[in-house]
């Protein structure tokens, strides 16, 4: 699928800012499964943006306005080609604890996505769950997708109830919270019980045009989900909020250990604290598609 990507970040503030600073994670990555086909990122007011690649892969520009402003607009547009995901049957079929052996060798590589965070806690928090451990014995594949669904059976998907800094034993208690609460719980029930995952930041499709299925849930912003790593060294995608893998309708911008790694845009200004934020996100299926090929 071909899609055409807008996100769009509006910052007014009640007295002029005399300077601002600002990083964003608003670039689309090349994967096995998406193409960026085209990239482009807006600034008003016009100042030069620097780039790099951080430590996780991901783009990341940066900006500084040493001048006085009463806006600030960010607007990055992409056109992106997505693909099936592959065929992990083979690593589905490998048990839990074969799985945990498998990447007890490869501690080197995962360590980042088997530890806690401020966001992610692991161990103790989970007990109110009342969740078994994962048995050894299980399939992965089956123990990773029943605890997709178990999430969004269990928690209830309600705007405006949590934000970042939202403690996740409170969503544990309320059991509501948005997309980011559910990427971080997934990802501390799988990190406790010895299975690297990571957190993914990105954009969803809100309904398929094509087909009558139920609307997505998490278009209107920045969509969150997980990514398992499997046995054989691929990353999979598990969306707890939609109940689903995430596939050809994810788009996929910044992966880290948690939120705070991926964030689409972060920075500081000089002004008054009164300030307004509006942020526009746009996910549009192209009714034409190139002839890409998936990236490395």
């Amino acid at each position: 699928m071909r899609f055409s990507v807008s996100h769009r970040t509006e910052y007014a503030y009640g007295a002029p800012a005399s300077e601002s600073f600002a990083e964003l994670r608003v670039w689309p990555r090349n994967t096995k499964t998406q193409t960026v086909l085209q990239r482009q990122l807006t600034l008003n007011p016009q100042v030069p943006v620097d780039h790099y690649i951080d430590y996780f892969g991901n783009h990341v520009e940066f900006f500084s306005i040493p001048f006085r402003h009463q806006k600030l607009t960010v607007e990055a547009t992409a056109e992106v080609q997505t693909f099936p995901t592959p065929d992990f049957r083979e690593a589905f079929a490998v048990t839990v604890g074969e799985a945990r052996q498998i990447f007890h060798s490869q501690m080197f590589t995962l360590f980042d996505f088997l530890q806690s965070s401020e966001t992610v806690p692991l161990g103790q928090i989970l007990r109110s769950l009342k969740r078994e451990p994962l048995g050894s014995g299980a399939s992965l594949g089956e123990v990773l997708h029943e605890i997709n669904g178990w999430i969004h059976r269990e928690f209830a998907y309600q705007p405006g109830v949590t934000d970042i800094s939202t403690p996740l034993a409170a969503v544990v208690k309320q059991r509501t919270g948005v997309c980011q609460d559910f990427a971080h719980l997934m990802l501390a029930i799988l990190r406790t019980n010895g299975l690297p995952a990571r957190y993914v930041s990105g954009y969803i499709e809100h309904f398929d045009p094509e087909k009558t299925d139920a609307r997505l849930v998490g278009a209107a912003a920045s969509h969150a989900w997980v990514e398992v790593f499997l046995p054989g060294g691929e990353w999979y995608g598990l969306d707890p909020t939609n109940n689903q893998p995430a596939g050809e309708r994810h788009v996929v911008t910044a992966v880290g250990r948690d939120y705070h790694d991926v964030a689409p845009m972060r920075g500081t200004y000089k002004g008054m604290l009164d300030q307004r934020l509006q942020v526009i996100v746009s996910l549009q299926r192209r009714s034409t598609e190139l002839n890409a090929v998936p990236g490395p």
